[in-house]
């Protein structure tokens, strides 16, 4: 399968394949209780996301099903890392994937996921095919939720207490667009990449 053509740019991002030098950039996102807060996952040690890098650095391109395609997005200007951003090919037959972001506690709220993603999105549907992308989240993950709307993401389903996480019973919301709605912009609430 083919591999974006690194680095992607954006009006102030650049993506790029996570390096070994991203680990302390990279822990300071996954180790914060609130970045961790609606993920299946406690915040991370050290060596968690050492190991975690470890995957993310292999993961610059898609080869089958089930692999995540991973991405460092970074400031332009000065290369800092904002947030990390992945698309899984989660199935073949159906040509279906999934969109998944975390970004750094001090840039939070200023767009980035949302300039980040859409580069995934195009590649998702424009080099890799893809019929159906989707987004989950817990339905408190508010900000989440504003970054798949303005990505033209529609809300499909409310699964209520669906799973225990965190000794809890959490809820999820699924967002999803089409390759066609992502062509034309017809998606969801938000503005779909045809009206920028």
């Amino acid at each position: 399968m083919p591999s974006p053509s690194w680095p992607i740019r954006t009006e102030r991002l650049v993506l790029r394949p996570f390096t070994t030098d991203d680990l302390e950039s990279l822990h300071a996102i996954h180790s914060d209780e609130g970045v961790a807060r609606w993920l299946y996952n406690d915040p991370r040690s050290r060596g968690e996301t050492r190991e975690l890098l470890g995957h993310k650095v292999g993961g610059a391109s898609v080869r089958a099903e089930g692999e995540w395609l991973s991405a460092a997005a970074v400031l332009g200007e000065t290369g800092e890392l904002v947030a990390d951003i992945a698309l899984l090919w989660a199935s073949e037959a159906h040509r279906q994937g999934e969109l998944g972001f975390v970004v750094h506690p001090a840039h939070q709220g200023r767009g980035y996921a949302t300039e980040a993603s859409r580069p995934l999105l195009a590649f998702a549907f424009e080099t890799l095919g893809l019929h159906r992308v989707v987004g989950r989240l817990e339905p408190r993950n508010a900000g989440s939720a504003r970054v798949l709307e303005k990505l033209g993401m529609r809300r499909e389903a409310h699964l209520v207490e669906n799973e225990w996480v965190k000794g809890e019973w959490q809820s999820e919301l699924v967002y999803a667009i089409l390759a066609r709605e992502w062509r034309d912009g017809s998606a969801g609430t938000g503005q779909g990449p045809s009206r920028h």
